[in-house]
């Protein structure tokens, strides 16, 4: 049940991205042009939207595979750590946690490592590597904000050059007036590549905040656990 939950937000986003593609296609035919067609005249910048669609499908899919808590904190891995913890093996349990290199193992390493010190100095050292192993998830999940933020850049840069290419036509038609079919490109250019960059830039940016929050969320719940896993170096103090 838990994957379908996953994946619900995915199969959303990608049913809005295929009915917004639809229902312009279906507009392009009524005119007489196919989506292709339009996509063709968006240009250089068109093409380059929609490869920035492609990257940021990518790293979706590879997020939803990934930035869950059995990627991030194998029960595996902690049922063994917390075996070793019981019978006061922890060079085993460092060198399991080396071993697996995780969220989880990554913050638990950087507290047997000050074993012996002050339970002070432990919590510290597993408070900085938690705030480090954070930041690489927020750093991973960035790249879908970064493509959410210029995604409506693209497009409205492909909007102003467009508009610049049908005002310079119209201005060089000269006395014998201007055909709209002449700066009818330009035009399409202009549209075409705002509508781009926004089918891009919504779900893209849905899917960022999604992320983020469930990274937010993994990350408070490992600390728990692993908070929990060392609480008895505090009692023994």
């Amino acid at each position: 049940m838990s994957r379908f939950r996953y994946l619900a937000p995915a199969l959303t986003g990608t049913l809005v991205f295929a009915g917004n593609i639809f229902a312009q296609e279906e507009a392009a035919k009524d005119d007489g042009a196919s989506f292709i067609d339009a996509i063709q005249n968006a240009g250089v910048i068109g093409y380059l939207i929609i490869l920035m669609s492609v990257v940021a499908m990518a790293l979706i899919i590879e997020h939803f595979m990934t930035l869950k808590r059995e990627k991030l904190a194998p029960p595996e891995v902690i049922d063994e750590i917390e075996e070793l913890f019981q019978d006061g093996n922890y060079q085993e349990a460092l060198a399991a946690c080396e071993a697996n290199p995780c969220f989880f193992s990554n913050v638990t390493a950087a507290g047997i490592r000050k074993l012996g010190h002050p339970f002070g100095t432990i919590e510290k050292s597993i408070e900085e590597m938690e705030d480090e192993e954070a930041v690489k998830l927020q750093q991973k999940i960035g790249w879908l904000s970064l493509i959410a933020g210029i995604g409506p850049m693209m497009g409205l840069f492909g909007t102003v050059t467009g508009m610049v290419g049908a005002f310079s036509t119209i201005g060089s038609s000269g006395a014998g007036g201007v055909n709209p079919a002449d700066f009818a490109a330009d035009i399409s250019l202009a549209l075409m590549t705002t509508v781009l960059g926004l089918t891009v830039a919504i779900p893209t940016t849905a899917f960022y905040a999604y992320f983020r929050n469930k990274v937010s969320l993994v990350t408070m719940e490992i600390s728990a656990v692993v908070e929990d896993m060392f609480e008895r170096f505090r009692a023994a103090e």
